[in-house]
């Protein structure tokens, strides 16, 4: 049943991680079809929309490579609940 558990938890980060990579440019994406639909700006909204869409979702990505890699520092260290830095 841990197995069980353990596989269900890393299923729901994985597509968490999924979806916190794909939304930034969906989102940027369809700011831009507004802007064209509604306001009258021209197709080569898209473009930077893409561009700052890529950003957002290498951000995220970069922060959780972080986020695992200090992870893994402090798997190292020894644990104490009064730990100063």
């Amino acid at each position: 049943m841990k197995q069980y558990s353990e596989l269900m938890k890393n299923l729901s980060l994985l597509s968490q991680l999924g979806l916190s990579l794909i939304m930034p440019l969906l989102l940027c994406l369809f700011f831009c079809y507004a802007l064209t639909k509604y306001i009258g700006v021209g197709q080569w909204v898209y473009l930077p929309g893409f561009v700052f869409g890529l950003g957002g979702s290498f951000m995220t990505a970069y922060k959780f490579y972080l986020s695992l890699s200090r992870k893994g520092k402090d798997r190292k260290e020894p644990f104490g609940m009064n730990r100063h830095r």
